[in-house]
Parts: structure tokens; C-alpha cells; sequence
């Protein structure tokens, strides 16, 4: 039988997900991301689960996984932003978010991070409840590594999305050009981010995978802390 993974991005209206086995391939799509999982695992046996979001929550420093993985992208750098402490992801507002930051770390929360919050805490619930086996993603981090070196274009120009996609057609990521009312609701990039998520998702459940950094760190939240290709 074969063994599904899932590869999970977050969408305007939710989340989107690649499920692959290596072979076959189907999408999903839910509003939230305990359903998109629950969707796919009606349909298929999961064994892993990447989702491109934070898992694990700093207190108050900076996380070596965001450190180590703008060192992997190059050009790409800007992608990857420093993941808020837990404290300034849990304010009502970016600007408290900031004061808060700022007092425990030295730095304030940009709009990109601090848009990302509702997301970010939910994953992080879901973390503490799931029984598969989930990791953290970043999927410039992933394409960085099927390409052998960082990707020059960003994913929302056309170059970008056909370089990307080229790049998961040739590790067996083959994405219809039908995926269904997913397809209908979905971002191109998160899609095709999707399918970067489901590739290392599939390293880890062959074992031929590494983390960024070589030992994950642990916060007071308990959940392992890494970026994982």
C-alpha cells in the first residue's frame, strides 16, 4: 500500500493541501486546518504532515530555524520572516504586538508576521492535538533544495511559478491543471507551495530529510522548533 503525506499551505480562505503518495496525487481544501487533514484522511492513510507555519512559539528570542533558513533561500531571504513571541502573537492588536516584542526582545512585529497571527495560532493548537506526525515547512527552503541552489525568481511572477513547478513535475509532484473546487478557491503560489510542503513530507517519511537546525529547539510550549526538507 502506498503511504500518503500531505502538504498543507494557508490560503485567504483557509488551507490548502497536496496529498501524494509518490504517484498519485489529490488537493483538498478546508477552512480550517484540523479539517483540510480531516478531508484527506477520509480519503487516504496520512503518515506525515508538513504545513508551511511556525510550529513551536519563542518566548523571547528569535528562532535559529528562521535564522538558518534565510541563510538556505539567498535572493529569496524576505520570505522568511522572524516567527513573533508567543506573548506579541496573542495581542489584539500589531501595534500592542509590537510594545510587547519590543520590551522582551529588542524588536518589533512587522504587518507581514503579525497578519499571519490567526493562522499561526491555530496551527499551534493544532499541534497540541494532532496524533500524525507534523512537521514546519518552508516551502522556498524546499524548492532551494530540489533546485541545488536558491531560486533567483519570486514565486508570483510568471518565471517563478513555472521554474517551481517544473521543479515539482521532475521530484513527481505532477499538479493537474484540474484539482477540483480547490483548484476554484486557491492561490496559484499556495498551491504550488502545497506540492513543496508534500515533497519534503515525504523526505521525512523516507528518512532522507534534515531540519534547520540540526537539534529543533524547545520553548516553554514543549513542541519541537524546526524547518524541516
Amino acid at each position: 500500500m502506498d503511504s500518503w503525506v500531505l502538504g498543507i499551505d494557508s490560503c485567504p480562505k483557509g488551507w490548502i493541501g497536496i496529498c501524494w503518495s509518490g504517484m498519485d496525487l489529490f488537493a483538498v481544501f478546508g477552512p480550517t486546518i484540523e479539517l483540510t487533514v480531516g478531508i484527506a484522511a477520509h480519503q487516504v492513510d496520512i503518515d506525515v504532515i508538513a504545513v508551511d507555519m511556525p510550529i513551536g512559539l519563542p518566548d523571547r528570542t528569535t528562532r535559529i530555524a528562521d535564522q538558518l533558513a534565510r541563510n538556505v533561500v539567498g535572493a529569496r531571504r524576505s520570505s522568511v520572516f522572524n516567527t513573533p513571541i508567543r506573548l506579541a502573537l496573542e495581542a489584539s492588536t500589531r501595534e500592542e504586538a509590537s510594545i510587547i516584542s519590543k520590551r522582551l526582545t529588542g524588536m518589533g512585529v512587522g504587518s507581514t508576521a503579525y497578519a499571519l497571527r490567526d493562522k499561526a495560532l491555530e496551527v499551534d493548537a493544532f499541534a497540541r492535538i494532532t496524533s500524525y506526525r507534523l512537521i514546519e515547512v518552508h516551502p522556498e527552503v524546499s524548492f532551494a533544495q530540489m533546485n541545488g541552489t536558491p531560486l533567483p525568481e519570486y514565486k508570483k511572477t510568471w518565471s517563478g511559478s513555472e521554474h517551481r513547478r517544473l521543479l515539482l513535475a521532475a521530484a513527481g509532484i505532477n499538479i493537474p491543471d484540474s484539482l477540483g473546487s480547490a483548484g476554484a478557491i486557491a492561490n496559484v503560489d499556495d498551491v504550488i507551495d502545497a506540492g513543496a510542503a508534500a515533497w519534503s513530507a515525504k523526505r521525512v517519511h523516507l528518512g532522507i530529510a534534515h531540519c534547520l537546525p540540526e537539534n529543533p529547539e524547545v520553548f516553554s510550549d514543549g513542541l519541537a522548533s524546526a524547518i524541516w526538507v
